[in-house]
């Protein structure tokens, strides 16, 4: 995984999304403005994608790090290819 810190404002963000999940439910529920749960619903996506990138980041600095330290051809290609097949499924948003 990755370090207390990065761990720690992970969780942190993803309990602010469920709580912005909770509020868009309560908003279908009260039969909102469309529009306004559509900008809540964007919010979200946004909060997942910052959600996204502090692990990635996590991930290159460790994980990745460490295969490249190690010395092991094999360990690097892994993660190399482990890196293209992350960016080319984010690729499609």
């Amino acid at each position: 995984m990755t370090d207390a810190e990065t761990k720690a404002k992970t969780l942190g963000r993803l309990r602010r999304i469920e709580g912005q999940v909770q509020g868009v439910q309560r908003m279908i529920e009260a039969d909102a403005y469309c529009v306004d749960i559509l900008l809540q619903v964007s919010a979200v996506q946004g909060a997942l994608a910052q959600v996204q990138k502090l692990l990635l980041g996590g991930h290159i600095e460790s994980c990745v790090a460490d295969a490249f330290r190690s010395g092991s051809k094999s360990e690097r290609q892994r993660k190399i290819d482990e890196l293209l097949d992350v960016f080319a499924r984010f690729g499609g948003k």
